[in-house]
């Protein structure tokens, strides 16, 4: 062993965040911070000093956060991300003679002993380090030992040597040999806002048309453009948009025959008139694309695009590169299968292609042709039954010269692949929220995605339902359960999703019992929707965005905490701001047929509440207002009426003139 290697006695492990020993970044967006943990130790009694070092991947320089010591030699520290784009961090610790020397001194002196020779080798430390200092601090340093040197009493020339701004200059400058750099240089992946709070409508273009069995067009979305804004969504998501195919077209529900008039599967992408990177000629052109994300924009919307890498049999692919597909033993190329399913309309992409460079090059260039349209949010297609390093490439690819992009991974998937395709560089991810509905399943559900290590990788999009997700919950609950669903999702997530106007219309038609799939689904058949249907949720769910957008708390997931309440079909949660601001206590009632009541416990001082003060909880979403007194209280809710509380606390302010009010 090199003896310098010898001399470096600190050792620095057991650092948090850090994904499967850095292989993978970790997720922030712009302005967030980046907290640091590890375990920094030495052997025998000296003190450490450590920093924590950041840096935009392609700088050069490192800035510096110092390390603050927590307790049995654990450390934190922390940065704040401020651009989109990658970060590297990693971590530096030494033996800190100066400040070791400090604190031995300090013993000295509270024992009553002669110190005249420590603060001489205090002073020699102060020498040693000014060579190894830029100019200016070398100046400083310089100034403070002629200080110290010139200073005739002791009691002062100690003090002028315990100084804390010498320490720290002492500190930033130990000598440089003997540091350990922690031997891994980990990322993260900073993306802009809408990643970490966004809320996604879901809505086929062909159903837009105002007239009955009309097809849609993409000039017809215009007009909905206010209706979607007006409930507060700020994504909107097309299913695809292409040609689709005509060779095995699937039938209303489904069926194997299709009619003259049915429109087929949006999903079986491509036809004589192009593939993905054309639009169906009866939803219109790309001028009216680009004319349609314009006007979204002026009302607040992005749009979404689905990025679906499969194939009609009758895309341009199938004839121009046949090796790009599964063959079978009778010279078929071979369909989409997951038995007893069949998916005649769709051939999969075989990825085990020899021609795969030139396969991997045209998928990008797919992705590129529709950002250069200006797309930045792509949900995309089943990502688990494409291969992982694909991804890996692909979204490396997109963002290393489009870093404001967002992906959103539809993976209903085992939860190990979910992870690892969140890993690899998804932005956002579907989960498994449609199917929790019980407390327990709710709480240990999120209490694994928002309070351990997922967190750090995994961003959920919460969705209540889909084109091919109608839950049973939903299915039986009637309108009280489409209620109480929008309020979890849009307060448990920061991000959420519906399949529109099918959720807000409360659409529970089920083709047949036990099945998720929707009667008369849209996925095969052009639908009219009654958006004044008096049963439509569109003002609740407008209330419930607007809680979302005037409430920060609600706007990441980190915060969220679960609290006790004394009934199984009541759950009780809050989320807060880092300086505790602004705290939203919600109250949903899982049971969608029966009125519930419980006493639920509020952490009172936790959330930063006077101890022994009355607080106010003013209801968000029917601006009641109520006193409460202590962390216990009572709370009643009628699902028919509403099934949820959400409840901002305000806290009792008295103003000089001794008049109270809550804010």
């Amino acid at each position: 062993m090199k003896e310098d290697q010898a001399r470096k006695r600190v050792v620095v492990e057991a650092v948090t965040p850090e994904i499967d020993g850095g292989l993978f970044p970790i997720k922030r967006v712009v302005g967030e911070k980046v907290q640091v943990e590890a375990d920094i130790l030495v052997d025998g009694h000296d003190l450490l000093s450590s920093v924590l070092l950041y840096r935009k991947e392609e700088e050069k320089e490192w800035s510096a956060a110092v390390m603050e010591p927590l307790v049995n030699d654990r450390w934190r520290g922390f940065f704040r991300v401020t651009e989109i784009g990658n970060y590297i961090y990693t971590l530096r610790a030494w033996v800190d003679r100066f400040k070791t020397w400090r604190r031995d001194l300090e013993k000295r002196i509270t024992a009553g002993q002669e110190v005249s020779m420590n603060v001489r080798m205090g002073m020699q430390l102060i020498e040693d380090a000014i060579p190894r200092c830029k100019h200016e601090v070398a100046k400083i340093l310089r100034q403070k030992a002629d200080q110290i040197r010139g200073e005739k009493n002791m009691e002062k020339k100690i003090a002028l040597a315990l100084e804390e701004d010498l320490a720290e200059l002492m500190s930033l400058h130990a000598e440089r040999r003997f540091i350990t750099s922690y031997d891994k240089e980990l990322k993260v992946i900073v993306d802009r806002e809408k990643a970490r709070f966004s809320a996604w409508y879901e809505m086929f273009p062909r159903s837009c048309a105002d007239n009955a069995g009309n097809h849609g067009t993409i000039k017809d979305c215009e007009a909905r453009l206010p209706y979607i804004a007006e409930m507060g969504f700020d994504v909107l998501y097309l299913p695809p948009i292409h040609p689709i195919g005509i060779t095995h077209r699937k039938g209303k529900n489904n069926s194997p025959e299709a009619g003259p008039k049915d429109p087929g599967s949006p999903w079986a992408i491509g036809s004589d008139e192009g593939g993905h990177k054309s639009i169906h000629p009866q939803l219109g052109n790309l001028q009216d694309f680009q004319r349609l994300l314009q006007k979204a924009r002026a009302h607040g919307i992005e749009m979404a695009l689905d990025l679906a890498f499969q194939c009609s049999p009758d895309h341009p692919y199938v004839k121009e590169h046949p090796h790009w597909f599964r063959h079978r033993p009778d010279g078929t190329v071979q369909y989409a299968e997951n038995p007893p399913k069949k998916y005649e309309d769709i051939y999969p992409i075989n990825f085990e292609t020899d021609q795969g460079q030139e396969l991997f090059a045209e998928l990008k260039s797919v992705v590129l042709f529709w950002i250069e349209q200006g797309v930045r949010i792509f949900r995309v297609d089943n990502p688990h039954t494409k291969p992982f390093r694909f991804w890996e490439w692909l979204l490396a690819e997109v963002k290393r010269d489009y870093p404001e992009v967002i992906f959103l991974s539809e993976a209903f998937t085992r939860p190990k692949v979910m992870y690892r395709l969140a890993k690899l560089g998804f932005t956002q991810s579907y989960t498994y929220f449609a199917w929790r509905n019980t407390k327990w399943e709710i709480t240990q559900y999120f209490s694994e995605l928002i309070q351990s290590q997922v967190r750090e990788f995994f961003r959920p999009n919460l969705w209540l339902n889909t084109p091919d997700i109608l839950t049973e919950y939903l299915q039986m609950g009637g309108r009280p359960a489409f209620m109480a669903r929008v309020v979890l999702a849009a307060t448990l997530g920061a991000s959420y999703g519906i399949y529109g106007p099918a959720f807000e219309l409360c659409e529970d038609r089920a083709k047949e019992y036990g099945s998720e799939e929707y009667l008369d689904s849209e996925k095969y058949e052009i639908r009219r929707w009654n958006l004044d249907d008096s049963r439509s949720l569109k003002e609740f769910i407008a209330r419930v965005n607007r809680v979302r957008r005037e409430n920060q708390a609600l706007q990441s997931d980190w915060s969220l905490r679960f609290h006790p309440v004394e009934n199984e079909h009541l759950l009780c949660y809050t989320k807060n701001t880092d300086d505790q601001s602004n705290i939203v206590l919600t109250v949903v009632n899982l049971d969608p047929h029966h009125t519930h009541g419980g006493w639920l416990q509020v952490p009172a001082e936790e959330l930063g509440l006077e101890p022994g003060q009355p607080f106010q909880v003013h209801d968000l979403l029917s601006n009641a207002r109520f006193l409460w007194h202590g962390p216990r209280n009572y709370v009643e809710l009628n699902p028919r009426i509403c099934p949820a509380y959400v409840f901002r606390l305000r806290r009792r302010v008295r103003t000089e003139r001794d008049f109270d009010y809550f804010m």
